[in-house]
């Protein structure tokens, strides 16, 4: 948690990877911290955050609900919400669920409002590999099937995030090293469960209050069109499409995209 700024509502981070902690956005959500208070949020037994006595029950719905929880706790009555990939539905849920705590939502790259996505994804991740010539890369990702990942593994699912990671890229020079091998049975259920089961969430999308910006980049293995079916069902939504972007615009494209969603939260 960065410090207060006068005057300046507060902005909670909620990081994507679903196996990761906050330090997946970290410093990379630096620019935030220029105008506000960035509070950097952990879902339940990942980063800093403790794991539920059950963690093979665990929710993304819990991870939902902890979000406005936490506004609670800190004693804020009202922040923003800047989102990667599957933080960015993390975010949208919680918004329905807490209407009046939630004042705008940036999204970067989120996850569509149902779950078809995940049918294609490791086909277009595998295609990404092979047109930027990462032979190795593909390889070692077509090898691996989806499927697996329906159980709820943590070794499994850090290993084929690690592989799928060079995938979300366009531009591969912005790549930087793969995150660390996250091992977390919270999060590998939570995300397994997804998988297996498929999810709708126009439904409590359509209840959302707050204006959304949903940032895609149009070259990210999450098709941008994820994004269009996002505002379709978001009440105060507009996309904008970042070109030759991958699934992380903020590092192919910082100055154009922290600039849109700093105009936009700041509105």
């Amino acid at each position: 948690m960065s410090l207060p700024v006068p005057g300046a509502v507060p902005l909670v981070a909620i990081n994507g990877g679903m196996i990761y902690g906050h330090d997946l956005l970290w410093p990379t959500f630096a620019p935030f911290a220029e105008r506000r208070q960035v509070i950097l949020f952990d879902q339940r037994g990942r980063g800093e955050s403790q794991a539920p006595p059950g963690a093979r029950a665990a929710r993304v719905e819990h991870d939902a609900l902890d979000v406005g929880a936490l506004r609670e706790a800190l004693g804020i009555a009202q922040w923003d919400i800047a989102a990667h990939s599957w933080g960015g539905g993390i975010a949208l849920l919680a918004a329905a669920e807490d209407p009046e705590g939630v004042r705008r939502i940036v999204t970067f790259d989120a996850v569509g409002p149902t779950s078809g996505w995940l049918d294609t994804l490791h086909g277009r991740g595998v295609a990404h590999l092979a047109a930027r010539g990462l032979d190795d890369e593909r390889a070692a990702l077509a090898a691996m099937d989806p499927r697996a990942l329906f159980a709820d593994d943590p070794e499994l699912h850090a290993r084929y995030s690690r592989l799928f990671y060079p995938a979300w890229f366009h531009d591969v020079t912005a790549m930087l090293a793969p995150p660390p091998l996250s091992l977390s049975p919270t999060g590998a259920a939570v995300v397994a469960r997804l998988r297996r089961e498929g999810y709708d969430w126009r439904a409590s999308h359509a209840r959302v209050k707050a204006p959304v910006l949903l940032i895609h980049g149009d070259q990210d293995c999450i098709p941008v069109q994820e994004a269009d079916a996002n505002a379709r069902v978001l009440p105060r939504a507009h996309v904008l499409r970042v070109g030759d972007s991958g699934h992380m615009p903020f590092f192919e494209w910082p100055a154009l995209v922290f600039e849109a969603a700093l105009r936009f939260l700041d509105a």
